[in-house]
């Protein structure tokens, strides 16, 4: 498969880039030269190998959901605050 020129400017306007014609048939070289590379996995003979997904055994650890007690209130966790007002934490203006 051969990327042509009118593919690498489709590629081009959809990303947004702007390329010179210097830099368009770089890109068009490097493309080629990496399908070519990756062209050689199509010769491997794969006859009997199971499709994977994963190659480490691997599993998710669940647990389940516990909601645990907090001891402080509100008032107490206020009262860490350096600065309160009408019963909330007041904090520096952001914009």
């Amino acid at each position: 498969m051969e990327i042509t020129r009118e593919e690498i400017d489709h590629l081009a306007q959809l990303s947004n880039f702007s390329l010179e014609d210097a830099e368009a048939n770089a890109l068009g070289k490097d493309l080629n030269q990496i399908i070519s590379y990756i062209s050689q996995l199509d010769e491997l003979d794969t006859e009997g190998v199971e499709p994977t997904y994963q190659v480490f055994e691997m599993e998710n650890v669940w647990r389940d959901d516990e909601i645990k007690t907090q001891e402080a209130d509100r008032e107490a966790l206020l009262a860490l605050a350096p600065e309160q007002q009408e019963h909330q934490i007041k904090v520096p203006k952001v914009l």
